[in-house]
């Protein structure tokens, strides 16, 4: 088993420009143009290819996501990546969820029904979509969708959650990161010490009588 020992890692050394390239990466990622470009301009960094144009489009699909007008984001998401939707038939379902939802919060529900009718329903014919599709419809029952038991598909986490999986996937259309520097390598740090701790708890032994802890593997041991 490879030596997990984190004091082997003491004296790597972590460049700046590793720093600013996570840093930048996550602006980008997250479509934070005005502050990535002020960042490159204080970073002398060099400006990535293309990047403004691609960032503002995303940005834009992204916030018409979260300000309730899923359509125009289904449309310039065609266009931006064609074919995304029709092959990602998970996330073209859940966009096309939030604007029936909206119609729903809207007290617009003939015309919700009608939407699902036509828009849903033949999604809803895959078994996977079944129980979402339910849920759904069962808004439809409730003078005030928000107290339903479906309340969670109206919150903004849900809405957020959306706009965040279409964004990776219009990031992975031409083969780029779905996920920024910094989220993968907090991401890494997460299992690392989730397997750290699995491993020191399977390794660790307490003798009786004893106040010391061995851990096997390991040279020192730790005093308790």
């Amino acid at each position: 088993m490879m030596d997990l020992d984190p004091r082997q890692y003491e004296h790597v050394i972590v460049n700046d420009s590793d720093v600013r390239n996570i840093v930048l990466s996550y602006l980008v990622h997250n479509c934070f143009n005005e502050t990535a470009e002020t960042f490159l301009a204080c970073t002398g960094m060099k400006q990535p290819v293309d990047y403004l144009v691609d960032m503002d489009k995303r940005k834009s699909i992204f916030h018409f996501v979260l300000d309730g007008n899923a359509l125009k984001a289904i449309e310039l998401t065609e266009q931006l990546a064609p074919n995304l939707l029709e092959d990602d038939k998970d996330l073209h379902f859940d966009l096309l969820s939030l604007h029936f939802i909206d119609l729903v919060c809207s007290r617009k529900c003939t015309e919700a029904l009608e939407f699902a009718q036509t828009e849903l329903t033949p999604l809803g014919k895959l078994h996977k979509y079944v129980e979402k599709l339910e849920d759904l419809m069962a808004l439809l029952a409730y003078e005030e969708p928000e107290k339903s038991p479906m309340f969670h598909l109206l919150s903004s986490d849900y809405r957020q959650n959306i706009a965040d999986c279409l964004n990776r996937a219009i990031l992975a259309y031409p083969n780029l990161p779905s996920y920024s520097s910094m989220e993968r390598l907090i991401r890494q740090a997460t299992v690392v010490r989730q397997f750290l701790h699995q491993e020191l708890s399977k390794a660790t032994m307490v003798y009786p009588g004893s106040q010391q802890l061995v851990i096997h593997g390991w040279k020192n041991k730790v005093r308790l």
